[in-house]
């Protein structure tokens, strides 16, 4: 019973942050396309809100995975798919703390990125989460 809530509290905090990581960058997509100083500011704050807001699930979602590693460990750290999971999630980390780096220079107004460029990094978690689902659907070795 207790893996099985871990599992759901895990897959609840993973879509919670998901959600961020996908909003996150579309924000700063219209913050590069906008040329209204008001404009700039509202997006700015908003990424700023978005990003505190969803950065706790982060340690939320890392704490119940340690959990579930830890009602098996025997099994788990053996598991080779597990390890690229956690090799994908731990690039997600760091997309994520990237992504504190752009909001901060948005809140200084010093962000140089194009629009094309949020553009792409939006797109990086998508393929990150489509991998790590794959993984731990499949588990193919």
């Amino acid at each position: 019973m207790l893996f099985l809530v871990l599992k759901a509290l895990h897959i609840f905090f993973v879509v919670c942050w998901f959600a961020g990581l996908f909003y996150l960058p579309r924000i700063l997509v219209n913050f590069a396309e906008s040329d209204n100083p008001d404009t700039r500011a509202h997006l700015a704050q908003m990424a700023r809100r978005l990003y505190r807001f969803v950065t706790p699930f982060m340690h939320i979602l890392i704490v119940l995975g340690i959990g579930l590693i830890l009602t098996n460990p025997g099994y788990y750290l053996r598991a080779p798919w597990l390890w690229v999971k956690l090799a994908l999630v731990l690039f997600l980390i760091g997309y994520h703390q990237q992504c504190g780096r752009y909001v901060k220079d948005v809140l200084a107004d010093t962000d140089n990125h194009s629009p094309h460029f949020y553009r792409f990094f939006n797109e990086v978690p998508v393929l990150f989460l489509l991998a790590i689902v794959l993984l731990v659907v499949l588990k193919p070795f």
